[in-house]
């Protein structure tokens, strides 16, 4: 073959592209398995920091399993609809947010800290340039907070980002979404100094407001989900 004719360019050109595409087809699904293993890893951590369990050092996977008794799928009513751990688990909350409420299936992961329960929820919205999320751990009353987690995927250094810094995910321990008429009213964020009356609050981040009213109303719709289980007796844990 003549490799001054523009043919020989072209064809050569598509093969260099057929083979490329084939080579990283095969190292995508060679790694596959193993960034879906990453990417399981990184959420049961995130499951774990909403119980204040320190990561550090310690293998997750382990601490997971001993803390995570089992994790039910809930409908809007507060029935169970599955208490398959690996089906709550696999959930795509962001998939379920987009149907209507009464469709959804909600995940709850039940943890053991010091002999007591405590019930881990997802949560999902806005920050000012994308996503945020997280989960909320509450104590055995369903109403008291026990711990946080909070992320973002592109929130400004500094300022929206600091919903991921502890000392701020930590404000909300202690903190109850119920009123005192047992209402659901969810946690307000408010500009650092101010209050609210109404409810339980925690001060918003100095120069983040947007990405605290975010964090604020994506607590309020995604804990107002399982409002009804929420409400369920205490005493009486997961009901069936």
């Amino acid at each position: 073959m003549n490799t001054n004719k523009n043919s020989y360019t072209i064809i050569y050109a598509i093969i260099m592209v057929v083979v490329v595409a084939l080579l990283l087809a095969f190292v995508s699904g060679a790694l596959k398995s193993k960034q879906n293993a990453n990417v399981e890893l990184d959420k049961k951590k995130q499951i774990l920091s909403s119980l204040n369990v320190d990561l550090n050092g310690q293998d997750a996977e382990a601490l997971y399993i001993q803390y995570i008794q089992k994790a039910v799928v809930i409908n809007s009513k507060g029935e169970i609809l599955s208490d398959d751990k690996d089906k709550a688990f696999k959930i795509d909350i962001v998939k379920e947010l987009s149907k209507p409420l009464e469709n959804r299936e909600l995940p709850i992961y039940v943890a053991t800290v010091d002999g007591q329960e405590k019930y881990i929820l997802s949560t999902r919205g806005a920050g000012l340039w994308g996503p945020i999320w997280g989960y909320i751990a509450f104590n055995e009353d369903k109403n008291s907070i026990f711990g946080t987690y909070f992320a973002h995927a592109s929130e400004t250094p500094g300022l929206g980002a600091e919903i991921a810094n502890k000392d701020f995910q930590q404000e909300f321990i202690g903190k109850k979404i119920m009123n005192s008429d047992n209402e659901f009213v969810s946690v307000a964020i408010v500009k650092p100094g101010q209050k609210n009356t109404e409810k339980d609050y925690v001060d918003g981040i100095s120069g983040g407001t947007i990405t605290s009213k975010g964090v604020e109303d994506m607590l309020l719709k995604s804990i107002g989900q399982y409002e009804s289980f929420l409400k369920q007796n205490a005493e009486g844990g997961i009901q069936q």
